[in-house]
C-alpha cells in the first residue's frame, strides 16, 4: 500500500489513506525500523495492549490529544500515569488546557482514539513526553489502530516526536 497522506492541512489529509500505513510510511521515511504488529486482540485500552503485548501497563505509551490554547498537542504517557492538565498548562505557558474529545481527534488526526500513535501526522505537532517513560528500555505505541502497535525506545520516540521530556504526570 502506499501512504496517501499529503502535506498542508489536515482536513485534506485525514481520511485519506490506511491509517497504520500513515504510521509505517513516517517509519520508514525517517530510518526507523517497521516494527508494526497487528493483533486479533484490541489495545483499545492500557490492560487491553498489556495482554495483546505482553508487556506491563506501565510500559504502554498512551498518546493523549490534547487541546492547549485550542491547538493540538500530544501528551506522550506511560500507560498507568494520568496526565496533569495544570503542569502542562504550565509547561506550555498556556491559559487552557483541555483533552481533546473522539470526534475532534478523528476529525483532525484521521486516527480513532484507542489507535493514537505518536507519529504520523501531516505536519509536526508538538509533544510532551512523561518522564517516566523513561524509566523503560522500551514502550509500545498505537500504530494507527487498535489492533497494531510497535515498540520504541522513549529517546527515539523524543527524537521522532521533536518532543520534550516533562513532568506532566499527576
Amino acid at each position: 500500500m502506499t501512504n496517501n497522506a499529503q502535506a498542508g492541512s489536515p482536513e485534506g489529509w485525514q481520511l485519506s489513506g490506511d491509517p497504520v500505513e500513515k504510521v509505517r510510511a513516517f517509519l520508514r521515511e525517517r530510518g526507523y525500523p517497521d516494527t508494526i504488529t497487528f493483533s486479533e486482540e484490541t489495545i483499545f485500552t492500557v490492560d487491553d495492549a498489556s495482554r495483546a503485548v505482553g508487556a506491563p501497563p506501565a510500559h504502554i505509551l498512551k498518546s493523549l490529544v490534547l487541546l492547549v490554547d485550542e491547538t493540538p498537542l500530544l501528551a506522550l504517557m506511560s500507560g498507568i500515569n494520568r496526565v496533569d492538565a495544570r503542569k502542562v498548562r504550565s509547561a506550555c505557558s498556556a491559559k487552557k488546557v483541555r483533552m481533546a474529545d473522539p470526534e475532534y481527534v478523528y476529525r483532525w488526526s484521521g486516527f480513532q482514539v484507542g489507535g493514537v500513535p505518536p507519529v504520523g501526522y501531516p505536519e509536526a505537532i508538538p509533544a510532551l513526553l512523561d518522564e517516566d517513560l523513561f524509566l523503560y528500555p522500551v514502550v509500545w505505541a498505537a500504530a494507527g489502530s487498535d489492533h497494531a502497535f510497535f515498540p520504541v525506545s522513549p529517546g527515539d520516540l523524543q527524537k521522532m516526536t521533536g518532543g520534550r521530556k516533562c513532568p506532566i504526570r499527576k
